[in-house]
């Protein structure tokens, strides 16, 4: 697939070496969460994404997931509130939602049944295996909402907005697609601005309430309340990829 790149260190089964860090189960799931997972997951899938199942890398088939349909990407969904709000609201469009953190993946299940929506589809794993086979210029529009803000200096390279993922969300955004960042820890925002712009991305931020006051279409999200109880402040932060 034209646009699809490979690590120069990789596993002898073709898999690049990448290391993740995180959560990827928390407490045990509730009855009802594992009926989700067991029943909903799989036909969720937005195609054939892990690298046991697709070693060559082949693109997966987004217009027969979505038709024509513009595709929204969030990364990192975390309960799965906002997606579904987003979807919910704009039932024309496709979303694909990135989450490793199995317990955050069977929330979003639920809410999912809840909601009925019927545009969504869920990679549980790494963002970057599903990058590999997205097409370029795909993407319309990417959520990056309260990332993992790995606070110690020496894990700053394991925070999102490092070249690793940033130079492929560059290559399967369109010309033109809004990229989307909220976080509440000020380090985060520093390294967010003076990363992001390296890789395509213009920072569209005209005055002080375009960072400090949420989007239009805003969802407030659990985390997000606790930061505000807290006493964090949240920034919003929009670009758009240039090209």
């Amino acid at each position: 697939m034209e646009g699809l790149k490979m690590t120069d260190k990789s596993h002898p089964s073709g898999a690049p070496w990448r290391n993740f860090y995180g959560r990827l189960k928390g407490k045990s799931l509730r009855k009802s969460q594992k009926i989700y997972i067991d029943e909903d997951l799989a036909a969720l899938s937005p195609g054939k994404v892990d690298w046991d199942v697709n070693p060559e890398r082949e693109a997966i088939d987004l217009k027969g997931l979505f038709g024509d349909r513009p595709l929204w990407l969030e990364i990192g969904f975390g309960g799965g509130e906002h997606m579904v709000h987003q979807a919910a609201r704009n039932p024309g469009t496709g979303f694909i939602g990135c989450e490793p953190y199995i317990n955050g993946v069977a929330m979003l299940l639920g809410k999912i049944r809840d909601e009925g929506c019927e545009n969504i589809r869920i990679h549980p794993g790494d963002v970057r295996d599903l990058f590999d086979v997205l097409p370029e210029k795909s993407v319309d529009r990417a959520f990056l909402l309260y990332p993992d803000p790995w606070p110690k200096k020496r894990h700053h390279r394991r925070r999102f907005v490092t070249p690793e993922h940033l130079e492929p969300l560059a290559q399967v955004l369109k010309p033109g697609a809004i990229f989307r960042v909220a976080t509440d820890i000020p380090d985060y925002v520093r390294q967010t601005l003076q990363q992001v712009p390296k890789h395509g991305f213009e920072w569209l931020a005209e005055g002080p309430k375009d960072w400090r006051e949420p989007w239009d279409d805003w969802l407030s999200t659990r985390y997000e309340q606790k930061a505000l109880r807290e006493g964090r402040v949240p920034h919003y932060l929009t670009f758009r990829r240039e090209g």
